[in-house]
């Protein structure tokens, strides 16, 4: 359910309203009514979404500079310290990358220089000052000219890849052009200093790798920093969420907080020099929603949020989807070796978690509990564990359980359209109370009609002897139905038009209804597939195993864990996947859920 809110309206002089503020956020409790100014989140906001950009930029790269195998020593988080974080990763950054170009570029002058070996260059300057020129080729071997060793001193150096390198060393100035080839020019360099250069380049790079990791001993500083812009980012939106008045003189600011805080909140803003009043919700007001449900349903929050939240004049239906999803999970895994799976793991993990503070993985762990022991529940019906059929044993207690609880596929087909009607004929009860709650009940006439209506024929259907189908009180009860359904639809209107509302929203019931049953065939389908597939990769393990008495178990043991991973993978994910599916189309349609509401977020 949805919890109760209070509208606190501030009144604050302008002098003292940044201190009003910082009081309001210190007490932790109230939602602001923000309002969307263009020009303050142009102006004002600009310099510290771009700091947030780069602190996260920065949180990323130390993230990826953390020695994961060394000790890291405990730094007290400092936010100065961590502004100053970017600047400094910039600046390593930079060096590396300039380093990291030279490196580049001297690993390839070395390809270059490596296959006419480790020569000095000063050589080949004082050859120049005694008027000699020498000059380096490299020409496809098929069309190096033997004459050239004689009538221009080449010397071959090397022959490799079909490629033939070659020095010429004479008083001729561009011999390339007679040779009629281009000319290679190599480095101003040794082959020997080229190395040492490369391996101090190397080296310098590893030092700024090394000064990042030493870096990243202060990211709980960089990550203070990032909290720390982020509530000046939101105290900042706070701040001109108010509306000025009396030539801005006063400061007037809305907020809303849930009921159950209303005297503590009184009892701290009456020792403020601020005047305030606190109101219910008015029908226009868009006020902020806060789950107030039990234990159980409380599981299942997270999933209704996916879609998005009601609106505060709504019914929360987490509540009321959350035993049918429970039993949409554990249909669609259909396993009970897959849901004792689910159930020990989840159990391990959070056994691990108990001594660690309270976070949203226990909560996660809780559901995933809940939804093992439903699917170990609804493995009763079919048998199965881990792809292998528990009633086909021969001993008491199977055969017992298949006497009391198997369902064959035919029952199967049926359960899973029998649970459809039932959700969708609650989720219509839902929306009587629903419309009840927003517009009156009036509105609730016709949906109570089509319940009326479809409740008849069901009852009929399955107990003729206590409702004929067609009989007089069937009669009757489809006449006062008809009636609720074409003349009440719209409330206030033309009969006329009230009659064609009804009919157009008969033939879309008419239609969508049908579709909407046979949606939830595919929880049949999940639970039989699964189950094919389990017993596929259990007649794989047996029969590709080798007839050998130490390689056959194994080979069977391996086959048998990566052939169920990979179906309890698939399988979970159809199990998640389609029951949010069946919640958020056909029982939130039927129960004519609208949704829209925003997140109780307090300022703090």
């Amino acid at each position: 359910m949805v919890a109760k809110m209070k509208k606190f309206t501030f009144l604050a002089f302008h002098k003292d309203y940044e201190r009003f503020l910082h009081n309001l956020r210190e007490l932790g409790m109230i939602h602001v009514a923000e309002q969307d100014r263009t020009e303050v989140n142009e102006e004002e906001l600009q310099q510290f979404i771009a700091e947030t950009k780069r602190l996260k930029e920065a949180e990323k790269v130390l993230k990826r500079s953390i020695d994961k195998k060394a000790n890291r020593p405990f730094h007290e988080p400092d936010v100065m310290r961590g502004k100053q974080i970017p600047a400094e990763i910039e600046q390593i950054q930079l060096r590396r990358t300039s380093l990291n170009q030279q490196l580049q570029v001297s690993k390839k002058e070395r390809e270059l220089l490596l296959p006419w070996g480790n020569f000095d260059p000063e050589s080949i300057h004082r050859l120049e000052q005694e008027g000699y020129h020498m000059d380096f080729f490299i020409v496809p071997e098929n069309k190096f000219d033997p004459t050239w060793e004689t009538m221009y001193d080449a010397v071959i150096v090397k022959k490799e890849s079909s490629k033939t390198y070659f020095v010429t060393v004479t008083r001729i100035d561009h011999i390339a052009d007679l040779l009629d080839i281009e000319e290679i020019k190599l480095p101003d360099i040794s082959l020997s200093s080229l190395d040492q250069l490369i391996l101090s380049l190397e080296e310098k790079i590893k030092l700024q790798d090394e000064a990042l990791q030493r870096l990243s001993d202060d990211l709980p500083s960089v990550e203070a920093a990032l909290k720390d812009v982020g509530a000046r980012i939101v105290f900042t939106r706070v701040a001109h969420s108010a509306t000025p008045l009396a030539d801005e003189k006063l400061m007037l600011l809305q907020g809303w907080a849930p009921v159950q805080n209303e005297q503590e909140i009184v009892s701290y803003l009456e020792s403020m020099d601020v005047y305030f009043e606190a109101t219910d919700p008015l029908p226009e007001d868009d006020v902020p929603i806060q789950f107030k449900n039990n234990r159980f349903s409380r599981l299942f929050e997270p999933i209704a949020e996916l879609y998005m939240l009601p609106k505060y004049n709504e019914i929360d239906l987490t509540p009321y989807f959350a035993p049918f999803y429970m039993l949409f999970f554990g249909l669609s895994l259909g396993d009970m070796g897959y849901g004792m799976f689910l159930l020990v793991m989840a159990t391990l993990v959070k056994m691990l978690q108990r001594k660690k503070p309270a976070t949203g993985l226990k909560a996660i762990l809780s559901l995933v509990q809940v939804l093992g022991a439903s699917t170990m529940v609804a493995g009763l019906l079919t048998g199965g564990f881990f792809g292998f059929a528990v009633y086909t044993l021969d001993n008491p207690v199977s055969q017992a359980l298949k006497e009391n609880v198997f369902f064959n596929n035919n029952q199967m087909f049926i359960l899973s359209l029998v649970l459809g009607v039932i959700q969708i004929l609650f989720g219509m009860c839902l929306k009587v109370f629903n419309r009840i709650k927003q517009f009156g009940a009036i509105h609730a006439l016709s949906t109570i009609g089509w319940i009326l209506l479809l409740t008849s024929f069901i009852i009929a259907y399955l107990l003729p002897a206590f409702l004929p189908m067609g009989g007089t009180l069937h009669s009757i009860i489809m006449g006062l139905a008809a009636i609720l359904i074409f003349f009440f639809n719209s409330p206030g209107k033309n009969p006329l038009v009230n009659l064609g509302l009804g009919l157009w929203d008969t033939y879309n019931m008419a239609t969508g209804l049908l579709g909407d049953v046979l949606s939830y065939v595919r929880l049949f389908a999940l639970g039989l597939s699964g189950g094919i597939l389990a017993s596929v990769f259990n007649s794989l393990a047996v029969g590709m195993s080798p007839d050998n008495a130490i390689a056959g178990p194994i080979v069977a043991i391996l086959i048998f864990l990566i052939g169920h991973a990979i179906n309890i993978f698939m399988n979970v994910l159809g199990a998640i996947v389609h029951p949010v599916r069946l919640t958020f189309v056909e029982f939130y349609k039927n129960a004519e859920f609208s949704g829209g509401g925003k997140k109780y977020t307090p300022f703090r």
